[in-house]
């Protein structure tokens, strides 16, 4: 065998071997979720799953608070949000939000020294306006959140920032002409299952409101006018939805008329209901923080971290699984008014 013959044999075994790395070994499960014959099934690794299990696990909630007693507004001084809880209650939330987000600074991660009052850290600022987020969702979006809501643990689980949120992508560096125009794809990212998709499925569905529909339900002419890069952005999103939730496509669609509502599951509304969620968040509480973040906490073009679907998900098809932290903690389902994120920034 001469020489040039083996270089092309090892050549050919090499770039198997990068291909193959794309793939998932054995052993995967698999769960028929629908009719025979449809597709319908839901394909899971259990490496993988016990991966999102030990990232779901909810911790186990503080006693209860003993009942009555005078109102936080009452004892403490520049309690804008839970003031409407006693101060046992109070105590035991502000207790929980500590393990939940700054396990190790404690209540020095939010409050300035001894004077607990004060909003001289812009964790303070932050945290409260989150509290207003999550009573928010706990009572405006049960169409995506049901009974079981969110606590600050969803999003955080022990840290202070979550573990997934995004910024807007400037793309990667590249050269200067023809060669280095991507189109906005073309850039292996992780968040699209590092194909060649666009590599921003964030910014025009979850912070903007473009349109995610592609599919028609009638021919040409006057039918479908998207174009193939509007598919593969739909696409690139459909990519981000399956890998936070752990699911296949067929979680929520049914592989016979994927663009068919009666033929889908009913988690394909719930999640038509969450990226409306998410764009509702994104646009009424991260965004209008951007005076507040230090410059430090920005993205690469100058916008504030913001939440997509694995923020809360984290790889479960509901995040920990469905356990609802809301049962012991009910003060964040309480409706209160809202300052408007305005004053909060000016006391920066």
């Amino acid at each position: 065998m001469n020489v040039d013959l083996r270089m092309s044999l090892v050549g050919c075994m090499l770039a198997a071997c990068a291909l193959l790395t794309g793939c998932e070994r054995p052993p995967t499960d698999t769960v028929q979720r629908g009719y025979r014959g449809l597709g319908m099934v839901e394909v899971s690794n259990p490496r993988t799953v016990a991966v999102h299990e030990a990232l779901n696990q909810a911790p186990q909630p503080l006693p209860a608070a003993p009942a009555g007693g005078p109102l936080a507004s009452a004892t403490y001084q520049n309690v804008q949000v839970l003031g409407d809880l006693s101060v046992n209650e109070f105590t035991r939330l502000m207790l929980a939000m500590t393990s939940w987000v700054a396990p190790k600074e404690g209540c020095a991660y939010c409050h300035a020294g001894a004077n607990f009052a004060s909003d001289e850290l812009y964790t303070k600022v932050v945290a409260r306006r989150m509290l207003q987020m999550t009573r928010h969702i706990n009572n405006q979006w049960k169409s995506h959140v049901a009974a079981t809501g969110v606590t600050c643990f969803t999003c955080h689980r022990g840290e202070h920032i979550p573990a997934q949120v995004w910024f807007k992508d400037p793309g990667p560096v590249t050269a200067q002409g023809m060669a280095g125009n991507r189109a906005g794809q073309n850039a292996p990212a992780p968040q699209v299952g590092l194909t060649s998709l666009p590599f921003d499925p964030f910014t025009p569905f979850l912070d903007q409101s473009a349109g995610i529909r592609v599919a028609s339900t009638s021919a040409l002419p006057d039918g479908n006018r998207h174009s193939i890069k509007q598919t593969e952005w739909t696409y690139a999103l459909m990519m981000h939805i399956s890998q936070s939730l752990g699911v296949n496509c067929t979680y929520c669609h049914n592989t016979r008329s994927f663009f068919s509502w009666d033929a889908s599951t009913p988690q394909r509304a719930t999640a038509w209901h969450g990226i409306r969620l998410v764009r509702d968040l994104n646009h009424a509480y991260l965004e209008p923080l951007k005076p507040v973040f230090p410059h430090s906490r920005l993205g690469p073009l100058g916008d504030v971290p913001k939440v997509n679907c694995a923020t809360c998900h984290q790889g479960a098809f509901k995040p920990l699984y469905g356990a609802s932290m809301l049962h012991d903690y009910p003060e964040l389902a309480v409706t209160a008014s809202a300052p408007p994120i305005a004053a909060e920034a000016n006391k920066q």
